[in-house]
């Protein structure tokens, strides 16, 4: 994994670090230490990343300008912070986990359990973040219908019929957002709220077919579960 720690206290991010260093073991491949915004903004854009460790708090700089960039990203974020009463507006951006401080090994090591094990968050995230032209876009995930696998990256597809294309994989998408979605299918991620009929057609063919038209495969090994989610 190649992590990114963004923490104004060189003593905390030293004992981040050396955690990781324990709890990952030979599964870290890199870890970079930053403490100010500005760098942090040009190293998540220049560099491919696995996690980044972000505290709200950066020299008095608001660490949520850097948050709604980092949840755009492919990679997973987890907040750490003493500011607890944020924690639920970071969720509902998007963060996998929220640490609060003062923080153990132990807490730390649940946290990156959730990367490694894709453990699925049982917060509402209630925006995704896309990237815009040198911009952040907040997409109210109440306006997104479905998602479909676009290999390293997701298409979400809104209520208003047009689409956005979303950093993260279908798989990380799919931790964030089980609350509210089911994957139907390899390649999809549906809000079943939408589904207003289920199809099935000769050959063992299942579709959902959801309130504006639009028909999304079912696929085989998934029919029964969803069949009964849905009833």
């Amino acid at each position: 994994m190649n992590i990114l720690i963004v923490e104004d206290e060189s003593r905390i991010a030293k004992r981040i670090e050396r955690m990781m260093r324990d709890i990952l073991a030979s599964a870290l491949t890199s870890v970079t230490h930053l403490n100010t915004l500005q760098e942090a903004l040009a190293f998540i854009d220049k560099q491919p990343l696995d996690l980044v460790l972000l505290d709200l708090n950066l020299n008095g700089e608001d660490g949520f300008d850097l948050l709604k960039t980092a949840v755009s990203g492919a990679f997973h974020t987890i907040v750490i912070s003493a500011y607890k009463d944020q924690a639920i507006t970071a969720f509902e951006y998007g963060v996998l986990d929220f640490v609060p401080k003062p923080f153990n090994q132990e807490r730390l090591e649940q946290a990156l359990s959730r990367v490694v094990a894709q453990e699925k968050t049982e917060t509402e995230v209630r925006y995704l973040a896309v990237k815009k032209r040198q911009r952040i876009q907040l997409i109210p995930v109440d306006e997104v219908l479905y998602i479909k696998g676009a290999g390293a990256y997701s298409e979400l597809f809104l209520i208003d019929g047009s689409k956005e294309l979303h950093d993260k994989s279908l798989d990380k998408l799919q931790q964030l957002l089980s609350g509210s979605f089911e994957r139907v299918h390899k390649s999809y991620l549906v809000r079943m709220s939408e589904v207003s009929e289920i199809i099935v057609s000769s050959g063992s063919k299942y579709m959902a077919a959801l309130k504006n038209g639009a028909q999304i495969p079912i696929g085989r090994t998934k029919y029964k579960e969803i069949k009964s989610k849905w009833y």
